[in-house]
């Protein structure tokens, strides 16, 4: 549309080079235009627990980035290496129990138990993980979703880690705030930091991986160990989140095992927008305090979770974030001819 020498064009084709995220950039104004949704979603966060109304709905956030967290994890086995595994649940168990056993048995603060479990927890999932890699799609997520009950089975039948009863009490964080903080700081690190992974040469890897692990393996690529790097890096996140768990909540038990932690990434993963890593954290970020809105209901919120699913699957299969992208980069603004 041309009026009196002027016409509209959308905000970044000036700057919109040929390959996706590659950017031609001649001004500041182009650079906050490009910096605006990043530097949104960072305070965003970062103010998020200031403006809680009571120390409930700070849990309430803290909870949110739990499940951020794993649903990242999924988004980025699934979507950039190809493996489906849904055993989120799983991950917060090992490295909540870790880091919640090293804590009530020697007593280990946090500081030392916190980066114990992550990274213990890591390589004990993904050394139980390893054997199941060479299954694909829905054979290899079956099996990881089967992973918590095997391990709920085995501290009940053992009476392990005081079976029932669990560990209690684990030390907390000196004050709530300084927890959300923590995690909320992790989860922006997971974001950006898995962003700039993939867009690195290993990046494509995960991606030939993700499309043709056949033509990978004919490049002299092992494939094997491309997938045990991408699930270490991805359990890292998740055994994270459950060490997380086990001190912000005081408590190590089998409540850790628990099925939400495999639903509910799954159900932000969609709602937020698969494959842009950001996007499962904010689906995680609307549907955890919806969840606790509805606590009422019981068993019914799982009711909520696969309704999130199949709406989204049947009606916006984009998601809100890649929604929410396309909608900014077609404003558009006034230009001289």
């Amino acid at each position: 549309m041309e009026e009196r020498g002027r016409r509209k064009e959308r905000l970044d084709r000036p700057i919109k080079a040929r390959s996706e995220g590659l950017y031609a950039i001649s001004s500041w104004r182009e650079v906050m235009y490009l910096l605006a949704p990043r530097a949104g979603l960072i305070i965003g966060l970062l103010i998020a627990p200031m403006v809680m109304p009571s120390l409930y709905w700070q849990r309430v956030l803290g909870l949110a980035a739990v499940y951020a967290l794993l649903a990242i994890s999924f988004d980025f086995l699934a979507e950039r290496v190809g493996l489906v595994c849904i055993g989120g649940a799983f991950m917060i168990g090992v490295g909540g129990y870790i880091a919640g056993g090293l804590n009530f048995y020697l007593g280990l603060p946090p500081i030392l138990t916190i980066p114990i479990g992550t990274l213990g927890g890591a390589l004990l999932c993904t050394a139980l993980w390893l054997p199941c890699l060479p299954l694909r799609g829905i054979y290899f997520a079956v099996v990881t979703f089967m992973f918590p009950f095997l391990a709920t089975s085995i501290l009940l039948a053992g009476n392990l880690f005081r079976g029932t009863e669990g560990l209690s009490p684990v030390a907390g964080f000196p004050n709530s705030l300084t927890g959300i903080y923590l995690i909320l700081v992790v989860v922006l690190t997971a974001i950006f930091g898995l962003r700039r992974l993939c867009g690195e040469d290993v990046g494509l890897v995960f991606a030939g991986v993700k499309d043709n692990d056949q033509a990978v393996m004919a490049s002299a690529v092992n494939v094997t160990r491309v997938k045990v790097y991408a699930l270490f890096i991805a359990t890292l996140i998740g055994c994270f989140a459950g060490t997380f768990v086990a001190h912000f909540s005081g408590f190590a038990g089998l409540s850790l095992f628990a099925v939400d932690f495999t639903i509910m990434p799954i159900a932000a993963c969609i709602m937020g927008g698969p494959g842009t890593l950001a996007g499962p954290a904010l689906g995680a970020f609307i549907l955890a305090p919806l969840s606790e809105l509805l606590r009422g209901l019981g068993q019914l919120r799982v009711v909520l979770y696969c309704a999130v699913l199949v709406a989204f699957i049947l009606f916006k299969p984009e998601g809100l974030l890649n929604w929410a992208s396309r909608k900014y980069h077609q404003f558009e603004h006034w230009v001289k001819v």
